[in-house]
């Protein structure tokens, strides 16, 4: 099926062909808005200045020094070497800071190429993991919690410390089994990808390293002070202390290329274009939707094209406001250059389109990659390698020059 996107607004088109998609009332984001131009113009507008004092700062929300631009790094609109490159003239310890949040996603990218859908599962060390959604995990009469999950649902952006604090409530402290939290997460952050929602919450239950973020209320009154002081539950609050820790009880079904990759070529893709034959359209994925994609500078002339994967969002019921990004990015690339999107199976629309692709870090770019006229590599900000990446710092440490 054939979605049009000139059918009006992005969440008309929305409402008009992947309406049965969504559970929530279709409407945006009213803070982030899709497409490479709204990229570019949040790059531009970003200062690095103040980044490393002021990225935590919750409230007020004019002194918060987070970037916004982690729905553009996710989608590729700001590729992690443009961003990486626009803050060169910061000053150090900002530029240094800033950096070092990139090269987190650049380590999640990397991790989620070798160990795939492992990663949904305790990684190396047991916290609970299993069950349903529970809502009242997040109590909405504590103020923090219940003002943090209202931003998740309407803005589907949330700054990494707020981010902390809903996955830190809601299996360190409430128990429930932080996958399915995770997958609330992914629902509605418009920068949601599983390689860095995944890590994300595997760190801050313990999963990964083996120590729990422990959400205390000196936290809340260090970046939100307001928000204690409104709270109904101030005088009684079930967070005035830390949690008391577990000592970590490892996993036995590790992955077991966490610290060696016997198949490096097949994490990092292809280092050189591979021609099949003459393509003659270029398909974008999520993971790869801005001007800079490989593949579609490297074909100016020829159609873009776009696969809603419905029976992948059927199973996902994404917010609408993720799926309305998506529409604004489509949009504002349609005119430049020609687009066609469909909805259905890409494993039955895809080999019809004889398209160059760019290889995208993700189990699922299988679907894609079948049958492609050819495969242009992934612009790796850290070339991929076979040493160890059971954390961070180890990861880093095998990372010639980072």
């Amino acid at each position: 099926m054939l979605i049009a996107l000139n059918d009006g607004t992005a969440d008309a088109v929305v409402r008009r062909h992947l309406h049965h998609l969504v559970d929530d009332e279709v409407r945006a984001s009213p803070s982030i808005r899709g497409g490479q131009t709204s990229a570019d113009r949040a790059l531009a507008a970003f200062s690095v200045a103040g980044y490393a004092a002021r990225r935590s700062q919750v409230l007020p929300e004019i002194d918060r020094g987070a970037s916004r631009l982690s729905p553009y790094i996710r989608h590729s609109l700001v590729p992690l070497s443009r961003a990486w490159e626009h803050v060169a003239d910061g000053p150090a310890r900002d530029t240094r800071k800033f950096r070092d949040e990139l090269l987190w996603q650049e380590y999640a990218r990397h991790l989620y190429a070798r160990v795939g859908v492992a990663l949904h599962r305790n990684l190396r060390f047991a916290a609970p993991w299993a069950g349903e959604f529970e809502p009242q995990a997040w109590p909405n009469r504590m103020h923090c919690i219940d003002s943090v999950v209202s931003e998740l649902e309407t803005d589907g952006w949330l700054v990494n410390q707020t981010r902390m604090w809903l996955a830190s409530q809601y299996t360190v402290r409430s128990g429930a089994g932080w996958h399915a939290g995770q997958e609330e997460f992914y629902r509605h952050l418009l920068d949601g990808s599983r390689a860095a929602n995944l890590l994300g919450w595997q760190w801050t239950v313990g999963a990964g390293t083996g120590s729990a973020y422990g959400f205390a209320r000196w936290q809340v009154e260090k970046r939100a002070p307001q928000l204690c002081r409104d709270c109904p539950l101030a005088r009684a609050c079930p967070i005035e202390q830390f949690p008391v820790g577990a000592a970590p009880v490892p996993v036995t079904d590790a992955p077991a290329n966490l610290t060696h990759d016997p198949h490096l070529s097949d994490t990092q893709g292809p280092t050189d274009v591979v021609r099949r034959r003459a393509p003659r359209s270029v398909l974008l994925t999520v993971d790869s939707l801005g001007d800079a994609d490989p593949a579609l500078a490297a074909h100016p002339a020829l159609p873009a094209a776009f696969v809603f994967d419905e029976p992948a969002l059927a199973r996902l019921r994404l917010s609408s406001k993720r799926l309305i990004f998506t529409v604004e990015t489509l949009q504002d690339l349609a005119r430049r250059r020609e687009v066609v999107v469909y909805l259905g199976d890409p494993r039955v629309i895809v080999p019809d389109l004889d398209a160059a692709v760019t290889f995208a870090p993700v189990p699922s770019f299988a679907r894609y990659a079948e049958g492609a006229a050819a495969l242009h590599p992934w612009p790796w900000l850290v070339p991929p390698h076979s040493g160890s990446v059971a954390s961070f710092s180890a990861w880093r440490r095998a990372s010639a020059g980072v």
